[in-house]
């Protein structure tokens, strides 16, 4: 299994960015998927989640109404689309996978529980400047 992350980069506070992940050897639509970051110094947080089975969209208090998680069951592909990014987004952001049973992307409470996360991928590492 692997989840391939990509679309991290720099940019100016106010700009967009879009992250892409890709899964192989897993079907992303069978699973939780979504993302965390991490920024310097701070634990790793959930950022946003879906579930295609269950209909549900969260996403942390931080990003909502400026992130929007979309997913693309053709290319098994989730994406991040990030708009008016603000300095204190920058962070290496990670998709992640989670079995169903986990409960992770079912109450806002367990977004940001990594213990539920069954596969990760590797960072893109979004910077923000002011």
């Amino acid at each position: 299994v692997q989840l391939q992350a990509s679309g991290g980069g720099r940019v100016q506070a106010g700009g967009s960015l879009r992250l892409s992940c890709v899964g192989s050897g897993i079907t992303l639509d069978d699973y939780h998927i979504g993302w965390f970051r991490q920024a310097p110094g701070k634990e790793r947080e959930g950022v946003s989640c879906l579930s295609n089975r269950e209909g549900i969209i969260m996403y942390s208090d931080s990003v909502k109404s400026r992130f929007t998680i979309s997913r693309d069951s053709a290319r098994n592909t989730v994406y991040l689309q990030m708009n008016s990014l603000k300095p204190e987004d920058t962070a290496v952001y990670y998709c992640a996978a989670a079995d169903y049973r986990s409960g992770w992307c079912r109450h806002r409470r367990s977004l940001n529980i990594r213990a539920a996360v069954d596969y990760w991928g590797e960072g893109t590492l979004v910077t923000v400047s002011s």
